[in-house]
């Protein structure tokens, strides 16, 4: 009898140590112990096994190794023990630090920070070549100051694609020496010009696109939210869509858009956006600008928060300090409580409305309360209404016709340089009015009357 051919194995996972230090003038949403649960999700998901963490409270940060000299002994000792050969800190290292850390740790052991991770992670699930230009371009970033001796060339990275490449962090390995080095990072910033050259051109595609939708009348609704809130899951609902969802931190990076029918025939065109997370790295946010202009540019945000998650209120307060950082606090907010199929109480979820403003609680996989909240949505988009008073040059023909066909103006006062507009529009276009809302004409149009 033939022998069958043996079943390919998956590569064994590394054995990662976690590292937490809470600095007493910090301020953070989580506390150091549930910061630590949500950076063992991320281990998980990235693909390593916890084999131990370490904390430590202080005043400020070690100038050399972050945490103090005695820490790192035992951290190393830990280490030892454990078989550990992944070091992964919750708090941001700089170059120093991670330096420090593995000259003082074995020469096997790789040290990473929380950013790190979520790089390897997103690098991972980037399937299209706009999410592979945009974690390629966070990975060049984020390594560029961190080369050394050690290093091994970023190539080994693989710039995402959806597979692991170089292992996590990517360095480790004794390699060229300081000239050598300087190629490495003539070449590295030659290839971050060359990606943001790159996704110049994805933002602009975007810009052409969303231009086309506004021309077609039909508002558009960005779902945002904790990382594993349940946006994909509430579009495949609502939109009868199959946008890919598990039960994984960033499952989804890439954005979908659908078209979903609301109350009394009208549209809506609802968009899923990549999962937020708090100390969200500033390398990602500034590589995923494209992406993340869907939000800024939405006419209202869908907030979709966990209610079942222990730490949702802080979740939901660290989601509105990213929408402050991208630029999109002016836009109305939909507040959606979601999974409250996982409460032991469900009827409690109307009792912990009250702390998010607009809420409705909802469950996105089996449908509760999903009326109520597209009812809700059409009532927003088309039926609030906001008071406003505005003036309009001349040049901004567009504007002013969409404030006749959309608004209701109560007075109309033409000058020469443009039109002052006192009126309702409804509250999802108000923040195409901010830059022209005045009390009198702009400085340089009474100018130019005189």
């Amino acid at each position: 009898m033939a022998k069958r051919n043996p079943e390919p194995t998956s590569p064994p996972r590394e054995r990662a140590f976690l590292v937490g230090a809470e600095i007493y003038q910090e301020k953070n949403l989580l506390t150091l112990e549930d910061s630590l649960s949500e950076l063992t999700l991320l281990a998980d998901t990235a693909g390593l096994d916890v084999v131990g963490e370490l904390t430590q409270k202080m005043d400020r940060a070690h100038p050399q190794t972050y945490i103090g000299t005695g820490k790192v002994e035992e951290l190393k000792t830990l280490c030892e023990e454990t078989l550990a050969t992944v070091v992964v800190f919750d708090n941001e290292l700089n170059p120093r630090h991670q330096r420090e850390l593995e000259e003082l740790l074995a020469p096997n052991v790789r040290v990473m920070d929380r950013t790190a991770l979520i790089l390897d992670i997103f690098a991972q699930h980037a399937n299209t070549s706009e999410g592979i230009l945009q974690v390629e371009l966070a990975q060049y970033q984020y390594y560029l100051p961190r080369l050394t001796r050690q290093w091994t060339h970023l190539a080994r990275q693989g710039g995402g694609g959806g597979g692991r490449s170089g292992g996590v962090g990517g360095v480790g390995l004794r390699g060229p020496g300081e000239t050598q080095l300087e190629v490495d990072r003539r070449q590295i910033r030659t290839k971050i010009a060359h990606l943001k050259k790159e996704l110049i051109k994805v933002s602009e595609h975007r810009q052409r696109y969303r231009a086309q939708r506004k021309r077609s009348k039909i508002p558009t609704v960005a779902l945002v939210g904790y990382t594993n809130a349940g946006k994909s899951t509430l579009l495949n609902n609502i939109a009868k869509a199959d946008v890919y969802t598990a039960n994984q931190l960033f499952a989804t990076l890439d954005p979908t858009t659908r078209r979903v029918d609301l109350p009394g025939g009208y549209n809506g065109l609802f968009t899923d956006t990549v999962g937020f997370i708090q100390k969200l790295p500033t390398t990602l946010v500034q590589a995923f600008h494209a992406t993340l202009e869907e939000i800024a540019e939405a006419e209202l945000l869908l907030h979709v928060v966990d209610i079942s998650h222990p730490n949702a209120l802080a979740q939901y307060e660290s989601v509105q300090q990213t929408l402050i950082k991208i630029g999109a606090e002016h836009i109305p907010v939909l507040t959606a409580l979601n999974k409250v199929d996982r409460l032991s109480d469900p009827d409690a979820a109307s009792a912990i409305l009250e702390q998010y403003g607009q809420a409705i609680a909802i469950s996105a996989k089996y449908g509760t309360g999903i009326p109520e909240l597209i009812q809700k949505v059409k009532e927003e988009l088309y039926e609030t209404f906001a008071t406003i008073k505005v003036f309009l040059p001349y040049q901004q023909g567009q504007l002013i016709s969409l404030f006749h066909e959309a608004g209701q103006i109560d007075r109309i006062e033409h000058t020469r340089g443009g039109v002052m507009i006192h009126g309702r529009i409804p509250g999802r276009l108000v923040a195409q009015f901010n830059e022209w809302q005045a009390n009198h004409p702009p400085k340089e149009v009474e100018e130019a009357e005189v």
